[in-house]
């Protein structure tokens, strides 16, 4: 299995620059009331609450409830640059960004390179996905794209660091004064620093230069930008320095034990765990019933790590699944899944459960499945009835994700749920037909 440790090979060298970042200004109010989690991140109850912390909170960017919504973010962001509620700044930077967080007890850190990143096609073998999208989400991202020009919320990389060029780099920056430090809402502690000087800067771009990228989240902004970019450069008259031919990123090296993967588990509507619906998982799964409680699930799930092992829970009870060893079980993934993918999970739990035994066709987000970061959320959400069955997954690592991605092997879609988010409003790029990056 080809690794992601260098492009060298191929003769490509990844562009990274910097940019004149657009932030907001202490006029706008306390930094804690204007961050926000991702958008796609934000329901309505979330978007409500942001609404009412400030009258500059980034929501209204991001994610306005206003009917026409690109308008109505364009036309904010003029008025707060106009105000000076938000500010351009005059010379170009990298960014350092370190996220200082606990999960399950234990403490953790994660660092990255927030910086403008050339846009590749993924047919040119520079950036690569990990997991399939929805249409329509590409469809909104790029009409706000279009509509304000900015890039609003980065796009979540990775890359291999063997070496800990990157890592003792960030390291060095991370001794300066920050410029940045807030507590999100989620208690993640957010760190930033800026980076200014040529010198550094031409250091940091040499080191990520042979350095193929996998995308960890915002595959919809990624793909988003590609299409924005060919749209702007049919225009004519474009140069290779012109911003809308970047987006901004924030990329982190994969040898971090930071960068964390959590389970993104599946909801149902319309389904329930008949006994018709265990025979047939019965085929494939060895079941065992067990107590419909969090920590039961979570415990056979940490029990059954690397087995191919699940759980269902229908508001009632719950039971473990456990697949099967026969051969004649991966006959029934789909023919074009690769070797290496036919053995994730949520593979095996779209193509054995979903398609085969439940016969799901087409699942469509929000309409027929649901998605939830946490087992006590997922169980809350088919206890009130939002859904009818939910199953449990375990996650699978960052490392693996990495090493499948540059094979072109794309998972299901919410594969991975990488974790912390990076708050958004605390850096955005400007992609304005007459901005320029220096080279």
């Amino acid at each position: 299995m080809r690794s992601i440790n260098s492009n060298s090979e191929l003769n490509i060298l990844v562009d990274v620059r910097p940019f004149k970042a657009i932030t907001y200004t202490p006029k706008a109010g306390k930094t804690e009331e204007l961050i926000t989690q991702p958008y796609d991140k934000i329901d309505v109850t979330m978007q409500k609450a942001y609404y009412a912390l400030s009258p500059y909170n980034y929501c209204r960017l991001i994610l306005p409830m206003e009917e026409d919504k690109y308008t109505m973010a364009n036309q904010r962001l003029q008025q707060w640059l106009k105000e000076g509620a938000m500010t351009k700044e005059p010379q170009p930077a990298l960014f350092i960004s370190r996220q200082e967080f606990t999960l399950n007890g234990k403490q953790y850190s994660r660092i990255g390179i927030i910086a403008a990143l050339r846009l590749y096609p993924y047919s040119e073998n520079m950036v690569f996905p990990h997991e399939a999208t929805y249409k329509a989400p590409k469809a909104d991202r790029l009409n706000m794209l279009r509509t304000v020009q900015k890039d609003l919320e980065p796009v979540f990389l990775m890359y291999q660091d063997p070496e800990e060029a990157t890592i003792k780099f960030m390291a060095e920056v991370s001794e300066t004064q920050p410029v940045t430090q807030i507590t999100d809402a989620l208690g993640v502690k957010h760190t930033i620093w800026k980076v200014t000087e040529t010198q550094k800067i031409r250091q940091l771009q040499a080191i990520l230069a042979p350095k193929p990228l996998v995308i960890n989240d915002g595959h919809h902004r990624y793909e988003s930008a590609v299409a924005y970019r060919d749209e702007m450069r049919a225009k004519g008259d474009w140069s290779e320095d012109d911003a809308f031919n970047f987006y901004m990123c924030y990329m982190v090296p994969v040898q971090q034990e930071g960068l964390i993967v959590l389970p993104t588990h599946r909801l149902l509507k319309n389904y329930k765990l008949t006994p018709e619906v265990v025979a047939g998982l019965s085929c494939f799964f060895e079941i065992t019933e067990i107590q419909p409680t969090v920590e039961a699930i979570e415990r056979y799930l940490r029990n059954h790590l690397c087995e191919h092992a699940f759980c269902v829970y229908d508001g009632v009870k719950a039971c473990g699944l456990t697949l099967k060893h026969d051969k004649f079980v991966y006959d029934f993934i789909d023919a074009n899944v690769s070797k290496e993918t036919k053995v994730f999970d949520v593979v095996i739990l779209r193509d054995i459960v979903f398609k085969h035994v439940l016969k799901t066709g087409q699942l469509n987000i929000d309409e027929t499945i649901l998605y939830e970061r946490w087992t006590k959320d997922a169980l809350a959400k088919v206890d009130c009835r939002e859904a009818s069955i939910a199953f449990l997954v375990n996650p699978v690592s960052a490392k693996t994700v990495a090493e499948v991605a540059v094979q072109h092997q794309v998972l299901p879609e919410k594969s991975t749920d990488f974790y912390p988010k990076l708050v958004s409003g605390l850096v955005l790029m400007d992609i304005g037909a007459s901005e320029k990056l220096p080279a």
